[in-house]
């Protein structure tokens, strides 16, 4: 076999498969095939036959090739600034893979505008984005400005910190949405907006409010949100709003009715808050949609492990936690965490002030591109736009600077990430364990002999989720008959998902597929493709069939 693997006639199929039996183990015995015969030819495609790829990533394969594919995902944040169907298109185009709504803001109908007129633009404009809301959380926020959209604090002014509820704006007054936001707090503790953006002493406290003084001026936001500091350190709070609030719930809701892809959960302060998330999508048949945990608390840290573990993904959101830790410690903080979901098998979103400046300006400052870059360089599934595309006036711009750094810096890392260990074993049971290291094997021998592609054939993305762990050189094309799963697979690094009906035979299968992508040029007569599979073999014994196998388009 060694031999016709480095053979460049590589017109022959080498094929490593394994195979078990679907019940328990118990005395049945693992049979691996080795082999080699020559590839049968291409089936024709058959009258009205579809292959669902988005139509922006078909256009870059041909455009740069397999090798030039940018692999990090993009999420945009929908706002007024582009929520209109040409902004939404706009950012389609442009490579958004996955589009953000803030529940904080804007109306429900509002929200159910943006995601019908995404499922519009997918269905008949060939997209592939996928949807997420993202919870409001228990963080203490001002609850407005009396229609306002900002109002300066100026030094020294003296400010009302209130629950008291009122319509309408009142000069110098602030209110709070959390009842019980000033327990604990002492004459002297600082009150910080939005992490920075303005700071308060406190000078006494009325009843429940407190009366402040500005030590630090600055712009006041709809919706800012609320911390407090006491000798520079975050002052805890040993009773909050819980996680998950009765509007929360609502939106949650709202999001399983409109068919939403993911949630985002923010301020998770342990592992239950995903948990009981997850159990209550599953009861409500809706397990598919992917609960992503926000890390921007302590509590978040200092239960990360088991957060990562029962989330479906993460996301860094960097505003929130730099208010909460020294600023210092969050590059250290993001490294750590986009390691840990890597090991784990979690896509990860690093998201907050990425292209800041972008929100006022038309480009970027250097100190954000390298930012951008380190984040693509520790592997990163995924990058994320706030204000940038919500609020700024350069959306579709502040896009583009992310798809041209992340792929740019992807093409000049690919040779350190060649060097880079396999990531620790995860699985535990037989059947996990192969499919595991088929993987592990598969990137390898992709890597190796420098294959053009991997092609996975996967019913709920696993296997291509482990493939994208190893951060393979290639692409990988991944093909399910699964629409969930085709969403889910857009925060996994490196996948391009496909849907399309797939057969019992994995034969049908890859010449289905390999005459599919050959007449659309995706691929070319003479690529090199690597091939995997997780699909059930066609046989009167039920069997968990697993394959790796190295073709060429002919």
């Amino acid at each position: 076999m060694a031999a016709s693997i480095t053979n460049p006639l590589i017109c022959g199929q080498i094929r490593l498969q394994t195979r078990f039996p679907a019940r328990a183990l118990g005395n049945s015995r693992v049979r691996v095939r080795v082999g080699v015969r020559a590839a049968a030819g291409p089936v024709l495609e058959k009258k009205g036959a579809a292959i669902g790829v988005d139509v922006v990533s078909e256009a870059e394969l041909k455009e740069k090739g397999l090798m030039g594919l940018r692999k990090t995902k993009l999420v945009c944040t929908v706002g007024p600034a582009c929520s209109s169907d040409e902004g939404l298109e706009k950012l389609a185009i442009g490579g958004m893979n996955v589009a953000r709504l803030n529940m904080c803001h804007n109306s429900r109908e509002w929200h159910q505008r943006v995601i019908r007129a995404i499922r519009r633009l997918n269905q008949e404009k060939g997209f592939c984005v996928a949807v997420m809301i993202d919870t409001e959380g228990s963080q203490m926020h001002m609850v407005g400005l009396g229609g306002d959209s900002s109002v300066k604090a100026e030094d020294g002014s003296m400010w009302l910190f209130t629950t008291e509820k009122f319509e309408g704006y009142r000069p110098c007054t602030v209110q709070v949405n959390y009842e019980g936001f000033a327990e604990g707090i002492l004459v002297g503790d600082e009150v910080v907006v939005d992490g920075g953006m303005a700071t308060f002493e406190v000078v006494e406290k009325v009843g429940n409010d407190l009366l402040c003084k500005c030590s630090d001026p600055g712009l006041l936001l709809s919706r800012a949100k609320l911390s407090f500091r006491r000798n520079g350190e975050l002052v805890g709070k040993s009773v909050g709003p819980p996680t998950l609030s009765a509007k929360d719930w609502a939106d949650i809701e709202f999001g399983i009715s409109e068919g939403v892809d993911f949630i985002a959960v923010s301020f998770v302060k342990d592992a239950n808050d995903i948990e009981n998330l997850k159990s209550y999508l599953s009861e409500r048949s809706s397990d598919s949609i992917k609960v992503l945990a926000k890390i921007e608390s302590l509590e978040s840290l200092k239960n990360l492990l088991d957060i990562i573990e029962a989330s479906d993904g993460i996301m860094v959101a960097r505003g929130d936690l730099g208010v909460e830790v020294p600023l210092e410690q969050i590059p250290t903080i993001q490294e750590k965490i986009t390691l840990m979901c890597r090991q784990l098998n979690k896509p990860v979103i690093i998201a907050s002030q990425l292209l800041e400046s972008m929100v006022e300006y038309p480009t970027p400052t250097r100190a954000e591109v390298a930012d951008v870059s380190q984040a693509v360089r520790q592997n990163a599934d995924a990058l994320m736009l706030s204000g940038e595309s919500a609020v700024g006036s350069y959306a579709d711009k502040a896009l583009s600077v992310l798809r041209m750094t992340s792929g740019r810096m992807e093409l000049w890392s690919r040779e350190e990430n060649q060097k880079n260990l396999f990531p620790p074993q995860l699985a535990i049971s037989l059947p996990d364990r192969v499919t595991e290291q088929t993987c592990n094997c598969a990137v390898q021998m992709a890597n190796n002999l420098g294959v053009d592609a991997i092609f996975v054939y996967t019913k709920h993305g696993l296997m291509a989720s482990l493939l994208s762990r190893n951060r393979p050189n290639p692409p990988v094309f991944a093909f399910t008959d699964n629409a969930n799963a085709r969403m889910a697979m857009n925060l996994n690094w490196g996948i391009i998902p496909f849907e399309l009906p797939l057969s019992a035979d994995m034969e049908i299968n890859i010449k289905n597929t390999f005459s599919l992508v050959k007449k659309r040029s995706i691929v070319n007569v003479g690529d090199v493709i690597l091939v995997v599979s997780d699909l059930s073999h066609s046989s009167a014994v039920p069997s968990v069939f697993q394959s790796i196998q190295v073709r060429t388009i002919a």
